[in-house]
């Protein structure tokens, strides 16, 4: 008697291939989505970002920081806005961004009531109407808080 041939046990690589492409796919899509999603945020939450951030900025008398949320008409001259941060905090001590509250967004302006207080008095709310604009893809702050 003979004994049987020994048949071949070599698999083939298309279900392997298969299961690598659809993960490439996955892969690619979730780039993609990531690279043209953005961040996400609402114009109400970039404009209250960018109230708070400014505000940061001049709390810390960061000028750069202060430029990079201030639209380029109200940057005014370095030494004469940190001057005036100065005075302010001297006189009534840190400036606070409570919230920004009734944004209305008309198309790359837009307008915010924003409630800040100072250190100094901290149960003394003010809320003043700001304007804003989008300027380089961000929403920048177009006038000045109370001082």
């Amino acid at each position: 008697m003979s004994e049987p041939a020994e048949e071949a046990t070599t698999g083939t690589a298309g279900p392997f291939l298969g299961a690598l492409a659809i993960i490439v796919a996955i892969v690619i899509a979730i780039w993609l989505f990531s690279v043209f999603s953005g961040d996400g945020l609402t114009d109400d939450q970039q404009i209250g970002r960018a109230v708070a951030a400014q505000n940061d900025a001049m709390q810390r008398q960061d000028y750069a920081d202060f430029r990079a949320y201030t639209c380029a008409e109200q940057q005014g001259v370095e030494a004469e806005v940190l001057a005036e941060q100065r005075d302010s905090a001297a006189e009534r001590g840190e400036r606070f961004v409570d919230g920004a509250t009734d944004v209305v967004v008309d198309g790359d302006r837009a307008t915010a009531d924003v409630t800040y207080h100072f250190d100094k008095n901290p149960d003394a709310r003010e809320t003043v109407e700001l304007a804003f604009a989008r300027q380089g893809g961000m929403w920048k702050v177009c006038s000045t808080g109370p001082r």
